[in-house]
């Protein structure tokens, strides 16, 4: 009986080698790290832009329609007080940070809002000028996590003759594939919300086993979601293409993918509390502002090598499997 040979596989890419890579690139060419850490002391030094004027205009108008809607008297103060005490501490320019491409930013909403230089300027939003403060700021996040994720792509190239990847057609597909994710998240998330909102009224224990179904649905598309936008920038691909690749990689090597990408998660969102341990109006945290802009860029360099070299391992590796071309008589 013929025993079919064994097909000796190369080994895949590394996850540590991968991520020593991307830092080692970054701290090379430590030009890159500037578009975060501009972007972090534009946050912490930089005016407010917020909204609760507005809200203060015409919340009494929204306690009207409440009132007259049935909505209990607790509970609109309650709704109310919420407001208050949250308005007050989102800064509008954090739409800046567009996804699934964009510049990377460390500052939360914090309790004061202070700075070292006193308090900060504070802008506030209009009803009309409201939703063009919100077009501006996603159009210049789109655009410059373009340019951004174009620049840090470029240190992974190992192609020496690749033709530049244009500003433009950067920006163009960013935008495309942004507006995708968009609708996309839109379209399956606002449904699940409404069903997880109807099966909580009926049972709590099918809410909670719901919202666990869909948590392991996530943890499965949590691979192509994140390597999305890489053939774009790294093989000069369109979206479409990009879309198609990043499920491909998923499908062939998705145990090695999802620990690169839980890794990368670990790595910023853990050392994200260690720079943001400094108050705000402590000049230390200019230390948490270039720990985290050079290792937020540092991972993102990372996850091209890895999306690099696991797309050559994957080729290489359904390579080996083609059937040989029949011989000739």
């Amino acid at each position: 009986m013929d025993a079919s040979p064994k097909i000796a596989l190369p080994p895949p890419p590394g996850i540590v080698n991968s991520i020593k890579t991307g830092f080692d690139l970054v701290a090379n060419h430590l030009g890159v790290v500037l578009p975060p850490l501009l972007f972090n002391l534009f946050l912490w030094l930089g005016p407010r832009l917020r909204m609760d004027a507005l809200f203060d205009a015409v919340k009494l108008d929204m306690a009207a329609i409440w009132q007259e809607g049935g909505v209990p008297a607790a509970e609109i103060e309650r709704a109310l007080n919420l407001y208050e005490t949250t308005l007050p501490r989102i800064n509008l320019f954090w739409l800046f940070r567009t996804f699934p491409i964009g510049i990377s930013s460390l500052f939360l909403p914090q309790e004061t809002s202070a700075t070292p230089l006193g308090q900060p300027i504070v802008w506030q939003a209009g009803a009309l000028d409201l939703p063009v403060w919100i077009f501006f700021l996603t159009l210049l996040g789109w655009v410059s996590g373009a340019l951004y994720f174009r620049d840090v792509a470029r240190l992974a190239q190992t192609e020496p003759n690749a033709p530049p990847f244009g500003a433009l057609r950067a920006v163009l597909q960013t935008v495309l594939l942004s507006i995708f994710w968009g609708f996309l998240s839109i379209f399956i998330g606002l449904p699940s919300f409404m069903l997880m909102a109807v099966a909580l009224q009926f049972n709590a224990l099918a809410a909670n086993l719901l919202m666990a179904f869909f948590a392991l649905i996530m943890m499965w598309a949590i691979v192509p979601l994140f390597f999305c936008p890489h053939g774009i920038f790294l093989k000069r691909q369109n979206m479409f293409a990009s879309i198609w690749g990043s499920l491909q990689l998923s499908r062939f090597a998705f145990p090695t993918s999802s620990l690169f990408v839980l890794t990368v998660f670990l790595l910023s969102f853990g050392l994200n509390f260690l720079w943001t341990i400094p108050p705000e109006d402590s000049w230390m945290t200019l230390v948490g502002i270039l720990g985290h802009s050079f290792v937020a860029t540092a991972l993102l360099a990372s996850s091209f090598v890895y999306y690099r070299d696991m797309t050559a391992w994957v080729q290489s590796v359904l390579e080996r499997f083609k059937p040989a071309p029949p011989k000739l008589a």
